[in-house]
């Protein structure tokens, strides 16, 4: 089953992201009226508006009713309390991509982005066989927690920022091979290139890494 959570920041453009956000089974937005005016547009109604609610007129939410979901706590951000409400009523949901969460901020877009790398090591996603991506006009991002390859196509761009100093990834099919890369910071891994059509992975032990492809 295909999922999408459609977040505030820049509104897919592209033919890509608009084709997965029309082709979901099922969409979930966060709080913010003008995405959800936005989603209306194309003609899709969501399943649920989820968030604190502090962006959603109290007549939109009334007009919503049930689908409008308040989570009041401030520990997490829309995105984190969206996604945590697709897990729990749509546990069928194997296919999941989020939209409209870079862009408009740097900060949102770090924080959402450091989320696929918090929810892989916190329900283990990955190993329950769950695909999950964040997607823009620009990038695809998603999360490898072990050795794996990666089928990019020869030329394609890529970067890798992992948050464990203790793993190690040997690496074929890079331009610049992360073998000898002690990942201490973010940029150590930025600013690839496959030279090859797949690129291979082998990781020291178990451990989330995010990618973002170009």
């Amino acid at each position: 089953m295909t999922a999408v959570i459609l977040a505030n920041g820049e509104f897919p453009r592209k033919e890509y992201p608009l084709w997965i956000l029309r082709n979901a089974d099922v969409v979930v937005c966060c709080d913010s009226a003008v995405s959800l005016r936005r989603l209306r547009r194309l003609g899709i109604e969501p399943a649920a508006v989820v968030g604190d609610m502090d962006s959603t007129p109290a007549s939109v939410r009334e007009a919503l009713g049930p689908r409008a979901v308040r989570v009041e706590e401030q520990d997490y951000n829309d995105l984190d309390k969206a996604f945590r409400w697709l897990r729990a009523n749509y546990p069928q949901a194997d296919d999941i991509c989020i939209l409209g969460a870079l862009g408009r901020s740097e900060a949102h877009a770090l924080g959402n982005l450091s989320y696929l790398l918090f929810w892989e090591k916190e329900m283990g996603l990955s190993a329950a066989g769950v695909k999950l991506e964040m997607v823009s006009d620009y990038n695809t991002a998603f999360v490898v927690a072990d050795s794996c390859e990666l089928h990019v196509g020869e030329g394609r761009k890529l970067s890798f920022f992992v948050q464990d100093p203790s793993l190690c990834i040997k690496t074929s099919g890079l331009e610049w091979p992360l073998d000898d890369v002690h990942f201490d910071y973010w940029f150590r891994g930025t600013l690839n290139r496959a030279t090859a059509d797949v690129v291979s992975l082998r990781f020291n032990h178990p451990s989330p890494a995010l990618v973002v492809l170009d």
